[in-house]
């Protein structure tokens, strides 16, 4: 299976669930009503149609009739979409290491066509270094074995596999100058880190813009985030917001649009590609 193979699975179970849900509201049905009809709880019904379990054959077959789907060709182009919703991502192989509500964002990842983010923390995680991720990793996960830290940080280089594959995203970043100048790993570790940056960024699919300290209060102040944006037509665009132990995936047009507003103004606060790689070649020399 290819790693756009079971990206798409993910794209292909949010699709059949918000089909779903429109499937479920035009008939005036409540969750706990379709939840009643295949056995389950209200609460499943709203994680399938928010594409965030897998989908059994009866299930499905069991809400279509109940939703009034009859017609044959109709009936087997969902039950179809179940079955490719259901394909394992490259990604499962991790569980070990990857949280649930994570694993949706590395297959929504795999499936954009554009990605744009905004970051405070810390470099990127499709950008680090092997070097960098492995701090990174030890600083944020003090508990972990050395195994443990070798996995994420593998998982998070497989990650980048991504920008180079042939089906690579627009990949827009925008990285605070905070992010640039807090250092992990030390000295070499760091030099090696902005010197990736420099390279990555003539990529011809990578936007790479620096929120310099001298320009003071900025649009991003709600702190990082992340807009993915789909090939499919009927895949709404997202946004992912990452907490502590969960994360929030939005998809309402008008919340999204707050957030596209966002970017804009990071893109033209923000230093060009051009200056911003100015500054991380002085950033070389003092570190």
């Amino acid at each position: 299976m290819t790693a756009s193979e079971s990206s798409g699975s993910v794209v292909r179970r949010i699709l059949l669930g918000s089909q779903l849900r429109r499937l479920r509201e035009a008939r005036g049905i409540t969750r706990e009503a379709a939840g009643y009809s295949i056995r389950a709880s209200e609460s499943k019904i709203s994680r399938m149609e928010l594409g965030r379990v897998s989908f059994k054959a009866r299930d499905i077959e069991d809400l279509l009739t109940l939703y009034g789907v009859t017609e044959e060709a109709e009936r087997a182009a969902l039950l179809g979409l179940a079955r490719e919703a259901n394909l394992t991502g490259w990604w499962h192989s991790y569980g070990d290491v990857l949280p649930g509500w994570f694993q949706t964002y590395v297959g929504l990842e795999g499936a954009a066509s554009h990605i744009a983010v905004y970051e405070v923390q810390f470099i990127h995680g499709l950008l680090q270094t092997e070097g960098y991720a492995h701090a990174v990793v030890t600083r944020g996960q003090p508990q972990a074995c050395d195994a443990e830290v070798e996995r994420r940080v593998a998982l998070r280089l497989e990650r980048q596999k991504l920008l180079v594959s042939e089906r690579a995203p627009a990949f827009h970043v925008v990285l605070d100058e905070a992010a640039l100048r807090r250092p992990y790993g030390g000295p070499e570790v760091m030099r090696a880190q902005i010197q990736h940056l420099i390279s990555v960024s003539d990529a011809p699919n990578v936007r790479l813009q620096v929120m310099p300290f001298a320009l003071g209060g900025h649009a991003g102040e709600s702190g990082a985030f992340t807009l993915l944006r789909f090939p499919e037509p009927d895949l709404p665009d997202v946004v992912y917001l990452e907490q502590l132990t969960s994360a929030l995936y939005l998809d309402k047009p008008d919340e999204v649009a707050q957030y596209e507003r966002v970017l804009g103004r990071l893109r033209v606060d923000g230093l060009s590609p051009e200056k911003s790689r100015d500054l991380l070649r002085g950033l070389l020399r003092e570190v």
